[in-house]
Formats: structure tokens, sequence, C-alpha cells
């Protein structure tokens, strides 16, 4: 799978913006805010219709435009797809395949499909645990794009749930919370069931790829906690009547604290290096590696699932030591396609060669000895 082109309109510090691209390496040079992260964070937003640095859209959208336009002509497997994004706070997005509307944004997802590492990943590691679940859930959503239904349907009925148990303390009627326990574990249930399978399958990659990159730390491990106690099964029939029993327990708590104390918005995927958890144990260059071993980690599931995701590594060439940037850069150089953006070309290890694009001013322009190279803007 590669892009070979991607186009914004009004998408960040960019009016426009189209870049052809060809399948291996292709780096986007240029200083700190000249628009560098913009674009790759462009292709990122077509792979999952979110953003590795906001967790809403206003910001995407250039001041004093009404709307932003993001568009990338995928390759895969000798088929050529374009899809196009338009993004509008306030009104739901928009989104075209080969130009034709679909009826959802979400029926674009799996078309392209990215792992992006930049220097926000450290917040997998440090960071408090709904990082580490929305890490699990664009995943799995990669992986099987069936899963954006099931992760929106259950954050719906939490909402709905959650606006419920407030009206408990100034009188509000209960009587249809049993109804929402069982729309929530129904939809809680098979968003477990599909992290689970995935820890399960990420976990060892994730181990081996850490001992490759932090050959002289201690071993890492995951686990998923859960707010369900004891072993859990794996289908969704068996986890959803455990979740409408853990919510019966925690009625009185949740009604006193109008909040929903039970279901996947309150799990977490455990880091432990060593015997520690590696939040509180790992060192900064550990936190690297870690973040940087779940994101192989990752690229590799998806290889194995045989479907090749475009690699996109923003700016993490330059917070590498020599061994880290050497293993990234082993990986890099077996991808179909990789998008690195970097401050200075020196960042980018040698060996990684293809097309190179100075960003400045808002322009995109090819290294004058890589003209012709192909790659154009």
């Amino acid at each position: 799978m590669h892009l070979r082109r991607l186009a914004v309109t009004d998408f960040r510090s960019w009016e426009s913006a189209e870049l052809d691209l060809r399948p291996g390496v292709t780096v986007l040079v240029g200083p700190n805010g000249v628009g560098k992260t913009n674009l790759v964070e462009a292709a990122g937003y077509l792979a999952t219709l979110g953003s590795h640095r906001v967790a809403t859209d206003a910001p995407l959208i250039r001041r004093g435009a009404a709307r932003a336009l993001v568009r990338g002509l995928v390759v895969h497997q000798g088929r050529e797809l374009t899809v196009e994004v338009e993004i509008a706070p306030g009104r739901a997005n928009r989104a075209r395949v080969n130009r034709a509307p679909v009826a959802k944004p979400r029926d674009v997802l799996g078309i392209l499909r990215t792992v992006l590492f930049a220097p926000e990943d450290l917040a997998l590691v440090r960071g408090d645990p709904g990082e580490r679940r929305r890490f699990l859930d664009d995943l799995l959503v990669s992986r099987f794009p069936r899963y954006a239904a099931v992760r929106s349907d259950y954050d719906r009925v939490l909402r709905q749930r959650s606006a419920l148990l407030k009206t408990a303390r100034s009188g509000g009627d209960l009587r249809t919370l049993d109804v929402w326990d069982g729309h929530l574990a129904r939809h809680g249930a098979a968003l477990l069931a599909g992290r689970l399978e995935l820890v399960a399958a990420i976990a060892p990659r994730a181990v081996e790829a850490f001992a490759e990159v932090a050959p002289t730390s201690d071993p890492i491990a995951l686990a998923y906690r859960c707010s369900l106690e004891g072993e859990l099964p794996s289908s969704v029939g068996e986890l959803e009547p455990l979740l409408v029993d853990a919510m019966g327990r925690m009625r009185r708590q949740e009604v006193e604290r109008g909040v929903c104390l039970v279901g996947p918005h309150r799990d977490d995927l455990e880091l432990r290096l060593g015997e520690g958890p590696a939040k509180g144990y790992a060192s900064h260059g550990e936190s690297w590696a870690l973040a940087l071993a779940l994101r192989l980690a990752s690229y590799r599931l998806l290889c194995a699932d045989d479907v090749e995701p475009v690699l996109v590594l923003d700016d993490v060439f330059a917070e590498l030591d020599s061994r880290r940037r050497s293993a990234l850069a082993d990986v890099a150089r077996r991808a179909e396609q990789v998008l690195i953006t970097a401050a200075v070309a020196e960042d980018v290890p040698e060996g990684l060669s293809g097309d190179r694009f100075a960003v400045s001013g808002g322009h995109v322009e090819p290294f004058p000895q890589e003209a012709t190279s192909g790659g154009r803007l």
C-alpha cells in the first residue's frame, strides 16, 4: 500500500498543497513551524479520521477558512482509489471515494492505513490511561474498520447513560437505567473482546521490538487491566452478562457519583518494565524505546495481516540515540512507503535514500539535486 498523491486545502497552515509521492522513502525537510507535520498529519487523518496532535477537528481548519479538504490517491495491490474527506466543524464531515459520496465518513476507513511515530507518543508511556485506550482502539479500527461503529456506538451510549446518572442527584427518573445497562454491556462487550484479542496479538511483538531497541534494559510486559474482576473470557456472549452484573453491583456508587464506573472506558493497557510499572520506573530513553516498540509492534501486526501500512515518522530521529535510530531505520528501509519529517537533512540516517522535499514559506519544492528523481509538487 502506498500514497501516490496527497493534497490539502485550508488544512492547518496550508492554503493548498499537492504532493506527488512514490513508494520508498520521502523526506520533508524544513525548520520547525513551516508545516511539515501538517502534511503527514493530513495523511494520518485520511487513515484514521483523527489527528495524533489534537482531540478535535476545529484546529485542523486554516484560520479564516470554513472547511478543510484532505485528498489522497491510494494504491493497493494494483488498485487505485481516491479518498477525500471534508472537515467542517459544527456539522458532520463528508467523505468521497472516487468522487462518489459515501454514507458516513467512517466508510473510508481501511482504504489507507498508516502507522505513525511522533514525539507525542511519549504519552503512551507517561500519559493517562486514555492515551493507551486510544492507542488500542485506533489500532483495532486500523486492523478491522468495523470496530469504528462499535467504538462510536459505545461512546454514544456511555454519554447517554452518564447523563442519566447525573440526573439522580436532582431526583431524576432512573427507571430506564436497566435498559441503558444492557446497551452499554452489549457494545462494551464487543469493544472489550476486540481489545483483548488485540493485546494478545501485539504483546509478544512489542516485547520483541523493545528487546531490539533497548537490549540492555529489563524486559517489558503488556497486560490488559479491566474494570471487570478475575480471568476474562474472550467471547462477546460471555463478556456481556459479566458487564451487566458488574454494573448491578456498582449501581449505588454510580448513582452517588453520577458516573459510569464499569466498562472499557475505565480500562488500561498496563506497561511494565522489569518488576515495576513503566510509567514510574522507565528512564527517558526507556520511555522512548517503549513507545517505539509499541509502534513497531503495530506496524508488524498490520503487515502480518497482509496489509503493509504507510510508515510515518514525524520528527523522531533527532530524539533517538544511535541504537534506536538504527533499529527504526532498518524497519523503514524495508517498508513499501515511508514519510519522514526532519528539521535538517542530517537528522535522517544514512541509507534512507529517496525523494527529498524542502518545506518553507508555504511551499514544498524538491531538493535541487533530486528535481528529476520523480517526486515533485
